[in-house]
């Protein structure tokens, strides 16, 4: 889920270690280490980039990977639902289409914004559906990065546009449909 305000949690620190790639991850909950997250995010995003056309190595954003609690708490702060839920991302910047389906006005450049993604909940998830853990977080990270670029599921034609987004990249990231 997008936030529409700007509240970033996290500074990214690519200024000071561009050597950081796209992402710059803040691992809370330990188990997000074993699962490799920080090097799923790294080629979600580059992956998806790419498939948008757009430089890589232009980019970059924050990355939170925490447990159930504290996306429950940030879950609640930023948007008033006081339960977990698997991922959220806050844009550095307003990006929406001028045309509902449509593609928004992506940034030349820079800081996109932080993602937060839960540990348990992506666990159980995975779980449930019957996918694997690694290509259900990837799926989780591309939505949340196109949250960032300005993608989003408010209208069928925004559903039916980021749905589709996500499927296609996935898919060349050999990871099956995941609707």
């Amino acid at each position: 889920m997008r936030m529409k305000a700007k509240p970033l949690l996290l500074e990214c620190r690519h200024q000071e270690c561009p050597e950081l790639g796209i992402v710059d991850a803040v691992i809370e909950e330990v188990r997000w280490e074993a699962a490799g997250l920080e090097a799923l995010a790294q080629v979600a995003a580059k992956s998806t980039l790419e498939y948008l056309e757009l430089e890589p190595e232009a980019y970059e954003f924050c990355l939170l990977g925490c447990d159930d609690q504290r996306i429950s708490e940030l879950n609640e702060r930023f948007r008033g639902h006081t339960r977990p839920t698997n991922v959220l991302s806050w844009p550095s910047d307003s990006r929406e289409p001028v045309i509902r389906g449509g593609d928004p006005q992506f940034p030349y450049r820079g800081d996109l914004g932080n993602v937060a993604i839960a540990y348990e909940t992506c666990l159980q998830e995975s779980v449930q559906q019957g996918k694997a853990f690694s290509s259900h977080v990837s799926h989780l990270l591309v939505h949340g990065l196109l949250h960032l670029l300005g993608y989003d599921h408010v209208d069928d034609r925004d559903s039916e546009r980021m749905e589709a987004l996500e499927t296609e990249i996935l898919a060349t990231l050999g990871i099956q449909c995941p609707y």
